[in-house]
């Protein structure tokens, strides 16, 4: 398998995770408070009260173990608990936080 075909896969794997989120609209303008409930290097999921239109555009902060995640984020699917994001371009520090926190999940994932 190539290294490239490797990476791609690993983008689509995702894993459990929690942590506090914000989510802020751009119109109307509002923060809401979340759960973030699943991760991975593309997207996540995020359980709110209020809902999110398909499509719609955020900013998403994410906050665990005294580190920020922020990216902007576009909503793909909707549940009545929350919304399936996916990641927009972020900034290289951003990606290092995400990058953390992934490869410490694939570390604590059971081997096949």
């Amino acid at each position: 398998m190539s290294e490239q075909r490797a990476l791609q896969d690993l983008r689509g794997l995702r894993f459990a995770f929690e942590a506090r989120a914000e989510v802020i609209l751009e119109k109307p303008t509002d923060n809401l408070s979340g759960h973030i409930t699943e991760l991975s290097f593309r997207g996540c999921f995020v359980e709110i009260s209020k809902p999110l239109q398909e499509k719609q555009h955020v900013l998403l902060k994410i906050y665990h173990s005294e580190e920020l995640f922020e990216a902007p984020a576009e909503v793909i699917y909707v549940r009545p608990d929350g919304a399936g994001l996916v990641f927009g371009n972020m900034k290289p520090v951003f990606r290092q936080v995400l990058q953390g926190w992934i490869l410490s999940l694939m570390d604590k994932s059971p081997k096949s």
